[in-house]
């Protein structure tokens, strides 16, 4: 016995000393693929999430462990991978280069640039999928992030760090608000990241082209993965744009707005992935993990404390809904998960009302905490006043007799839906949203034809930046509408008021 253990101890000695695992990759074969899927034996050490290689320096992503054998989804080319070919482990998890040089540009969820400007300089390479930020690393939203949209911004203000979710039929205004969104930023200094997922290819260069126009495409980033595109594209897209914003918020500081546009086809993309790995389809055939996909893509979104730089995300994921109806499962998925909905309504789109929010439903979590003092003061009475403006407009139809009250609700309300009228891809600056908003609820304007209003909204607006730049600049500077700021904000108004309907009537 002495002699064996002395033979077996030898034994071991010498295979340590041989370091047997140095330099050799983990291999296994593909034993079956089809539709972007491979099934693979033989990687018994391999990592959920992990990043596989194929022949030709294919790459594909682990998505499902099971018993004999790993799931993998290809990223791209997956034509070329073929039964019996060799797979091996990378010990990576799948991830993005990134870097400043991605201001201005369009890039696939591969990153590989879409614009012919050239290749893209890496400065560091981010992971796809990354813890959200917990409660202490978090500071509340208070910052507000300003859209450009009188309605938006005193009824359902956003803050930076905020998920506030933009729903509705198509066709409905969705994307325009949220591009419009990114133009309101382009002298803030938040870098925008567009996420274009199962949108056309033309609709991205519409938008490119738009956002160049407009001065703003400095600031952003846009991410494609079109209709044409692999599922699998689709469904990296949100997380890659993520990890872009995210690069921006964590290592240079920096205010972000990310816009997934939209999660409806994301979820869609991962039903397909899903169901082709014989996953369990649950509720409408989405795999029961839908829910968890959203939900760790919208937590990373964030108002960062000091300690972490103080920087921020802020999401405007979009969903898209069949005939008004957001009881659908990722409608009421995504509204579970965001901080509040901006609600367009396709009637109301087609009654001429542009942006179409429904300010009923429409709501903001993160409330007047958001808002500058000026908009605070002066919106607070604005919901009520519409919703008192529906309720008895539909009333008024059957009633011939109405009482001076109910007419002065009737003519306010009017007034007000139509000076939060706008037109796109023209956002209006905070100070002048103040003094068009302060008009309205002041009720200076109720003497003049409703057809009236935004010619008069337009004029006085360039008459007070001809003649009272400094009340646009207090109200900017301070954010506040003191008594005194009010009381000469009302005489410019009223005074003006007089010349316009004078110039009125001479032209009559």
């Amino acid at each position: 016995m002495p002699l064996t253990d002395a033979i077996l101890r030898g034994i071991q000695q010498k295979i340590g000393g041989l370091n047997l695992i140095s330099g050799v990759d983990e291999v296994g074969a593909v034993i079956e693929s089809a539709d972007g899927i491979a099934r693979i034996r033989g990687l018994s050490s391999a990592l959920n999430g992990e990043l596989l290689e194929f022949p030709g320096k294919i790459y594909g992503t682990i998505f499902n462990l099971e018993k004999e054998e790993i799931i993998c989804a290809i990223l791209e080319n997956h034509t070329k991978v073929k039964e019996g070919a060799w797979v091996k482990r990378t010990g990576h998890v799948i991830g993005i280069s990134v870097g400043r040089s991605m201001l201005g540009r369009v890039l696939n969820p591969m990153g590989d640039p879409l614009d012919g400007l050239g290749p893209l300089a890496a400065e560091s390479v981010a992971p796809l999928e990354r813890p959200a930020p917990g409660v202490i690393d978090r500071e509340p939203v208070r910052v507000p992030l300003q859209t450009g949209y009188k309605v938006v911004d005193a009824l359902v203000p956003i803050g930076r760090g905020q998920r506030e979710l933009i729903i509705g039929d198509r066709q409905t205004g969705k994307t325009t608000l949220a591009v419009d969104t990114i133009i309101s930023q382009k002298d803030t200094g938040v870098i925008s990241v567009y996420v274009a997922v199962g949108q056309k290819e033309s609709t991205v260069v519409k938008l490119r082209h738009q956002l160049e126009k407009q001065d703003a495409l400095k600031n952003t980033i846009i991410v494609e993965a079109p209709a044409s595109a692999p599922a699998i594209e689709q469904y990296l897209a949100p997380f890659v744009g993520c990890a872009i914003a995210e690069y921006f918020m964590y290592e240079h500081k920096k205010d972000t707005l990310i816009i997934y546009d939209d999660l409806s086809k994301h979820a869609a993309a991962y039903r397909h992935i899903s169901l082709l790995m014989r996953r369990p389809p649950g509720r409408e055939a989405y795999p029961g993990d839908i829910f968890y996909l959203h939900s760790r893509l919208l937590e990373r979104a964030a108002k960062l404390s000091q300690a972490l730089g103080g920087g921020s995300m802020t999401a405007l994921p979009i969903i898209e809904t069949q005939g008004n109806d957001i009881s659908a499962y990722i409608p009421t998925n995504v509204i579970s998960i965001t901080d509040g909905q901006i609600f367009l309504e396709a009637d109301l789109f087609n009654s001429g009302l542009r942006p179409a929010v429904n300010a009923g439903i429409s709501v903001s979590r993160v409330g007047g905490s958001a808002q500058i003092k000026a908009i605070r003061s002066i919106s607070g009475t604005l919901r009520i006043d519409l919703a008192q403006y529906r309720e008895k407009e539909a009333f008024s139809m059957f009633s011939s007799e109405l009482d001076k009250e109910t007419l002065r609700q009737l003519r306010k309300g009017a007034v007000m839906v139509e000076l939060l009228k706008q037109d796109k891809n023209n956002p209006m600056p905070i100070e002048e949203q103040v003094v068009s908003i302060f008009a309205g609820v002041r009720e200076l304007l109720d003497d003049l034809p409703v057809e009236r209003i935004l010619p008069f909204e337009a004029a006085l607006l360039k008459h007070i930046r001809a003649k009272y730049r400094d009340v646009l600049r207090d109200i900017r500077k301070t954010q506040e509408l003191p008594a005194e700021l009010a009381e000469t904000l009302k005489n410019i108004i009223e005074n003006f008021k007089k010349e316009f309907l004078d110039v009125a009537i001479v032209s009559h």
